[in-house]
């Protein structure tokens, strides 16, 4: 955002509450990593003892939910919101979220502080990978979209998204000058996994509890919260509208919107805020009366999100 406008928007916030908006707190951070694996594990455990089929389900939704959960806090590593000492904010995040999702925060952040710096322009690779697949056009009925969210619930569209993500990360923070993944660990990694796998006989469980979730539930609500971030019925007029932030229902926050990730208006203007703190950076935003007036602000996912894509059924 422009910096002159944003100090037009805090010009009457008081600078000490401000500041104090932008310190991290890490322990919070790690006790979140904590929650969602620990829910992850549950799920498995619960599973495994009750063996009741009908409930793969809802593990396959649950796990794919808090693997979601766990990206949006590297996401805030990836702006160096975790821990001051950059290698192991980048050395935890890789071997407890981006490893195991068959990547690394290096290249995530060789591509996601473009799309900070080039928001929804031809020099944002998110934007711009995005425009070219069918899922990301708009307007769209709520058939469409519905229909796209079943697919991946049917795999289909879930290893078209993990194949898609491959070939854009592929090499991609070799094009800055940030600083490239450690190869050497990530195959360490890798290899201790398969070694973990094989002498426990866990192959099994690795697939249906890690690899199927991935695939589907994942991809899903990535595609989701994605969806609600920068399309659909936006304007595009100004920074304040050419983002959303979506205020979900409890279940939505549990599934979609985890870690206050809804508050993307509030991330694009001020990326150094770390997630606990952003809903009080919404409330003092919400104070100021151009924020107030042409933020685009939806209430919920599936009851305001639905009514802004663009076409009637």
């Amino acid at each position: 955002m422009d910096s002159n406008k944003s100090e037009n928007l805090i010009s009457k916030i008081n600078t000490a509450s401000f500041k104090t908006l932008f310190k991290t707190k890490p322990y919070l951070h790690a006790l979140a990593m904590i929650y969602n694996w620990l829910l992850i594990l549950i799920v498995i455990y619960l599973y495994k003892q009750l063996s009741i089929v009908w409930l793969y389900p809802v593990a396959v939704i649950v796990i794919g939910a808090r693997m979601h959960a766990l990206t949006i806090l590297m996401h805030d590593a990836t702006h160096f919101r975790f821990l001051k000492n950059r290698k192991w904010n980048d050395l935890i995040s890789n071997v407890f979220i981006m490893y195991p999702l068959f990547t690394s925060i290096e290249k995530y952040r060789a591509n996601h502080l473009k799309h900070h710096q080039h928001l929804n322009t031809e020099h944002d690779p998110d934007w711009v990978a995005k425009l070219t697949k069918r899922e990301f056009q708009f307007p769209k009925t709520k058939t469409e979209f519905l229909l796209t969210i079943c697919s991946y619930l049917l795999l289909f569209q879930g290893v078209l998204d993990a194949l898609w993500f491959i070939k854009r990360y592929k090499g991609a923070e070799k094009k800055t000058s940030l600083k490239s993944e450690d190869k050497f660990l990530k195959i360490e990694f890798y290899v201790a996994l398969f070694i973990l796998l094989s002498v426990f006989s866990l192959w099994k469980f690795y697939l249906l509890f890690w690899i199927v979730p991935y695939l589907t539930s994942f991809f899903m609500f990535q595609y989701i919260r994605s969806v609600a971030e920068h399309f659909g019925e936006l304007s595009y007029e100004d920074d304040l509208s050419s983002s959303r932030t979506v205020k979900p229902t409890l279940l939505e926050r549990f599934l979609i919107a985890p870690h206050y990730v809804g508050y993307h208006i509030e991330h694009h203007l001020y990326p150094g805020v770390p997630f606990y703190h952003l809903p009080e950076l919404h409330n003092l935003l919400m104070k100021q009366k151009e924020y107030k007036e042409k933020a685009h602000i939806t209430k919920g996912y599936f009851r305001g999100l639905l009514k802004e894509l663009g076409r009637v059924d």
